[in-house]
């Protein structure tokens, strides 16, 4: 038995397939897809294609409904949407692992919790990070919803590229086949495009910017526009791409080709990562691009959008206080620039940070907003509509 100098060796000329089946939810695979829980490999009915197929533009439903992460930076001021791709860009050392860990745990659609998997894949990590996320997994009950996908960085390159379309093809299975919403989480896209970048070199193909291939773009577009919802098709699929920027370059190949396929980024700072905020998220460059087709009176809140513009427009001047105490020293601000640096302290210590396993609802995040704005006089209050302030701000709830 096994391979000896006669064995012959012919191409199928076909393409990866894998088996599906109801059965998914709660297993842990490798990057090939070979079970690591201990458990039988899938037996499905159906094998799939993992190069997915292509969803005609026109099919495609307009991403809508509110997801919540429990997370008040993404949740209160970056709304997810269910079939959005909303990545988050990060650098080597910050807290982005716990962070995708986080949402993979209290990630649900209000409402609607029994119709709702996590698809997470994993790309290059080390061994002690593919047991932190098992264990997260398991400890807390997430993999009863998840389907885990793990490459470690000793496997094959080739298995890293295939790695990120495995969960594609299963979150599409779970969401076009059996009706489910599903979020796939997707970390780190720099270790995907790190080991593209090798095969290409390895295949003397002509490199482009900073050695990675001229087609990394167009390959970076057949895994996120996996994404989305289908006019007919009850389930959807949702996207959460994480990558590190090297050297924390946001205009480097990964982090600049992700930002023009997907609906928004999530950026994570490490000046915020030093002061112990958690997660260290800097809303002002952060941005969901559908944010306003998932929020509102039916699905968030109605005062939801009117709070988020005017935390924006607070912590914007809270940030300009602070450059102007590097200038002028803390003595040379006025008595409402200090009430706006008063502010982006509260905001970051009390709104952005919070605990590990701390899971806001969103009425949670937009009451601890207005517990904020209380602190600024009503007049500074121009971007939320009076009739909000009277029924929200917590002097007029008081009074009432």
């Amino acid at each position: 038995a096994g391979l000896n100098l006669n064995t012959t060796v012919r191409f199928t000329g076909d393409v990866l397939r894998i088996p599906v089946s109801d059965e998914l939810i709660g297993r842990v695979f490798s990057g090939s897809f070979e079970p690591l829980d201990g458990m039988p490999q899938i037996i499905g009915k159906d094998r799939r294609d993992v190069n997915g197929g292509v969803i005609n533009p026109a099919a495609r439903e307009v991403p809508r409904e509110f997801i919540q992460t429990g997370m008040s930076a993404i949740d209160g001021m970056n709304s997810l949407v269910r079939g959005q791709k909303l990545p988050i860009f990060s650098e080597s050392g910050l807290p982005h692992n716990e962070l995708a860990a986080q949402i993979a745990r209290q990630a649900t659609i209000p409402g609607r919790e029994t119709d709702f998997a996590i698809v997470f894949g994993a790309m290059g990590i080390k061994n002690e990070e593919a047991a932190y996320f098992r264990s997260e997994f398991e400890k807390t009950g997430a993999l009863n919803k998840s389907v885990m996908i793990l490459n470690l960085a000793d496997d094959p390159p080739i298995e890293r590229i295939v790695t990120p379309r495995i969960a594609q093809t299963v979150a599409e299975y779970l969401a076009f086949d059996l009706g489910m919403h599903v979020l796939v989480i997707l970390t780190d896209m720099t270790n995907y495009a790190e080991a593209l970048r090798a095969i290409s070199i390895a295949r003397e193909e002509i490199p482009t910017r900073k050695g990675y291939p001229g087609y990394l773009y167009s390959d970076l577009a057949t895994i996120y526009e996996r994404a989305g919802r289908i006019k007919g098709k009850q389930g959807s699929v949702t996207l959460m791409p994480i990558l590190s920027m090297p050297a924390g370059d946001i205009t480097h190949p990964i982090p600049d080709l992700t930002g023009y396929i997907t609906e928004g980024q999530l950026i994570l700072q490490r000046e915020l990562a030093l002061r112990g905020i958690y997660p260290p998220m800097n809303v002002l460059p952060s941005l969901s691009r559908l944010m306003k087709d998932g929020i509102g009176a039916e699905t968030t809140r109605e005062d939801h959008q009117d709070v988020s513009n005017q935390l924006y427009m607070a912590y914007a001047e809270g940030q300009r206080a602070r450059g102007l105490v590097r200038i002028v020293g803390a003595v040379g601000l006025s008595e409402r620039e200090r009430q706006w640096l008063r502010f982006a302290d509260r905001f970051e210590r009390e709104f952005v940070n919070q605990g590990i396993y701390e899971n806001r609802t969103i009425e949670q995040t937009l009451d601890i907003a207005w517990d904020l704005l209380a602190d600024l006089p009503e007049e500074d209050l121009i971007r939320v509509r009076e009739e909000y302030i009277e029924k929200y701000h917590p002097a007029h709830r008081s009074r009432s």
